[in-house]
């Protein structure tokens, strides 16, 4: 029988020890804004102002015109060379990310069956760079050669006209994919790490075997440990989703309640697994440990915060179904940059669903009050 008296005491203990321990509020408030600054504003996947050679070897109207499409946009920072041998030089020591070759004929042959005679050559050490570039240069070259033939009234025919339409996240800003993934992050932080570590640390401080003395029960000193850190993970929850609209400018197109509801049962699964941590690990050190293996960089690495699920081998992708964060990662960025899809939100919220059920029933299962 669970006592109100008794869980009003428990938890007003265990929010005492909160606002006692600077860690906790650092853990829970501080850190995800830090992180959130980190992401929103240092990390970016997009390629912006790539430092490109631009080698002409012969100047002309049809020269200067395809450069200047290339100047015009955000995407490039074009740095003029005299030859290739100088535009390579820089390549290797890093000076530039691609080169743009055009020959001295460059002028004469862009409307002749063999085409002009122009070379890109990109540097493929960072291989989602060199995708980007490419893309974007062979986007370029499209646009201005429909644009310069219409100048000079020559016919060109393209087979096929592609007209390109970005749903969900038409400024193509990876700001609006990180943030939301983020916030899976920061709420598995704030729930398995901060309860696994406060836990291990009554054990350690011998006041956990002053609340086995007691006549509470096992099942009120889970209650009494969930409740004020569920209210915690909220506070950290909301904090992070008003930076991530108001401070990021990161779109919520689907609705609050149901982010809410799902980031809460995320919130149970993050904290039964703290909870389990803390049964097997009765040492703040060990606990830290276990805490980032088994779930702070599963959710950075294999819930599709940064990397994309379907780009991984077989086996990885069979294993990140059993990480939570990758269900709750789905339903961020559905909710925020897609609106309310339930054929993506049913089926990640009742995986959700389940593993809340499954580990909160374990910690029930082999808590017991006792000292071994």
């Amino acid at each position: 029988m669970i006592s109100g008296m008794r869980m009003r005491g428990l938890m007003r203990k265990e929010f005492l020890q909160i606002w006692r321990d600077p860690s906790s509020i650092a853990i829970a408030f501080v850190l995800p804004v830090l992180l959130l600054f980190i992401f929103g504003y240092g990390v970016s996947l997009d390629a912006k102002h790539v430092p490109i050679a631009l080698v002409v070897e012969q100047q002309d109207a049809a020269t200067a015109s395809f450069t200047g499409a290339f100047r015009k946009l955000d995407y490039f920072a074009p740095l003029p060379f005299a030859n290739m041998r100088d535009a390579e030089e820089a390549m290797r020591e890093g000076e530039v990310e691609a080169i743009l070759h055009l020959k001295s004929d460059f002028g004469r042959t862009i409307f002749q069956p063999g085409g002009a005679p122009a070379q890109l050559i990109v540097n493929g050490v960072n291989a989602n760079t060199a995708r980007l570039i490419s893309g974007y240069a062979t986007g370029v070259w499209a646009t201005w050669l429909q644009q310069y033939a219409a100048l000079n009234a020559r016919s060109f025919n393209v087979p096929v006209m592609v007209q390109s339409r970005v749903w969900f996240n038409s400024e193509l800003k990876s700001r609006n994919y990180l943030v939301p993934g983020l916030i899976a992050v920061i709420m598995t932080l704030i729930g398995a790490l901060l309860t696994a570590l406060v836990v291990s640390r009554e054990w350690e401080r011998g006041t956990m075997e002053s609340l086995m003395a007691t006549p509470v029960s096992m099942s009120e000193i889970l209650l009494g440990k969930i409740i004020p850190y569920f209210l915690l993970g909220t506070g950290g929850m909301l904090l992070s989703v008003a930076m991530a609209v108001w401070l990021f400018g990161v779109p919520l197109h689907g609705s609050f309640f149901l982010l809410f509801g799902v980031a809460s049962l995320f919130l149970l699964v993050a904290l039964g697994m703290g909870l389990l941590i803390s049964t097997v690990a009765k040492n703040q050190f060990v606990a830290s440990q276990i805490a980032l293996v088994v779930t702070f960089l599963p959710a950075f690495l294999l819930s599709g915060f940064i990397f994309e699920i379907a780009s991984m081998p077989q086996v990885v992708q069979f294993i990140t179904h059993i990480i939570p964060a990758r269900y709750f990662v789905a339903l961020l960025h559905t909710l925020f940059m897609a609106g309310n899809i339930w054929s993506v939100i049913v089926p990640n919220t009742l995986a959700l669903a389940i593993m809340a059920l499954f580990f909160m029933g374990l910690v029930w299962r082999i808590s017991r009050k006792r000292l071994d």
